[in-house]
């Protein structure tokens, strides 16, 4: 059993640590995460909407030190059955999002391994499953060391954990595992393969044939049957390829410009899912960087889900020279975790992505305009 119990500390540990990690790389994704989790679609809950980010750094910075705890044996009772209710709430969260199908992806890992509820849910039992082993084998955990530097250890893996989700929420996520990362192509990211996995659809077709409902299951072509027509119920068996990037445009009140966009040279694209609620000295940052920008060759936008009113308002209030587009807003919270957050593209890729804390490291050489590109 001792040994069993330290083969589980260290596969636990491991995991909450990683998992932590990996969404703490992230708080605003998981923040977003937890919205979704919140609305009245899923668990109904949208009083708890407005403090999703603090319930997100919270969890987050609970798993990692849960995990940095169990290993080095730090309050051993109070760490196993932390872990066993963490785990417990969970566990019902991706038995729920499984079971009546709300959520598409947990965010047990972020955008570095996206999950399914089933599998998120399956990896959720072994845990609790190994926990419990914890529970049973407690009396086997003991400090790797003494009492005051395991003490000094679970301090420094606390205090760490804060100072990394503080760092990446007032700059970017250090890795970014989204489609929109430094060095990736959007138009790329927006095309399926002509060879693509296709998805695959069943189709349950009713019908009532003398009296008696008579169910005939197809690929999708309409059944040849002597009855009367009642309903048809689908069930995906295979997605199918799944692009990357999705609901990505640029729109103009009359048109769509995405293509035109992705096609220029030198693009600085400013990123704002809510004008409403960006950020002031944000804006006021972005003000100085753009018209650099547009003095130095630059065709700069902005990129929003905000009215035109909004926009309008926004423009005159900071001033802005630059015009701007709509887009889906949580495509546009993919882009960049910062609103406002400032993208460089070239032909479509990006080159560069900064917080507005860090405007001042956006590169912005001089380069030439091409003739007849549009002036804002």
């Amino acid at each position: 059993m001792k040994y069993i119990t330290h083969l589980c500390r260290i596969l636990v540990g491991g995991l909450f640590i990683f998992s932590g990690l990996i969404k703490l790389n992230d708080p605003l994704g998981f923040s977003y995460k937890l919205q979704e989790y919140f609305s009245e679609d899923v668990l109904n809950l949208p009083s708890l909407m407005p403090y999703a980010l603090g319930f997100s750094v919270f969890v987050v910075v609970l798993e990692v030190v849960l995990g940095v705890f169990l290993l080095i044996g730090y309050k051993p009772k109070f760490t196993v059955w932390s872990l066993f209710a963490m785990i417990v709430f969970f566990t019902f969260l991706t038995f729920y999002a499984w079971y009546f199908d709300k959520v598409k992806d947990c965010g047990c890992f972020g955008d570095f391994l996206p999950m399914k509820p089933i599998e998120s849910f399956i990896k959720d039992l072994i845990l609790l499953a190994l926990i419990i082993v914890l529970l049973i084998g407690l009396r086997h955990i003991k400090p790797l060391l003494g009492k005051f530097p395991t003490t000094i250890l679970a301090l420094l893996g606390f205090l760490g954990s804060l100072w990394f989700g503080y760092h990446v929420l007032m700059h970017l996520p250090t890795w970014d595992f989204r489609a929109y990362n430094v060095g990736a192509n959007i138009e790329e990211g927006m095309e399926t393969p002509e060879d693509a996995a296709k998805a695959v659809v069943e189709y349950a077709w009713k019908f009532n044939v003398n009296g008696e409902e008579k169910i005939i299951t197809t690929n999708g072509s309409y059944p040849t049957v002597d009855g009367e027509y009642v309903g048809v119920e689908t069930n995906i068996i295979d997605e199918g390829y799944d692009p990357p990037i999705k609901d990505f445009s640029i729109e103009s009140d009359d048109e769509d410009l995405t293509e035109q966009f992705l096609n220029e040279e030198n693009v600085i694209m400013i990123v704002s899912y809510s004008l409403e609620t960006a950020e002031t000295e944000g804006m006021h940052a972005i003000k100085a960087a753009t018209d650099k920008a547009i003095k130095n060759g630059y065709t700069v936008i902005g990129l929003t889900a905000s009215g035109a009113d909004v926009k309008q308002k926004t423009n005159a209030t900071y001033n802005l020279n630059f015009d701007w587009y709509l887009c889906d807003e949580k495509a546009i919270k993919t882009i960049v975790r910062a609103n406002p957050g400032i993208v460089k593209l070239k032909k479509g890729t990006v080159t560069q992505k900064v917080h507005w804390n860090d405007i001042d490291d956006l590169e912005l050489p001089v380069v030439e305009r091409k003739p007849g590109r549009r002036l804002l």
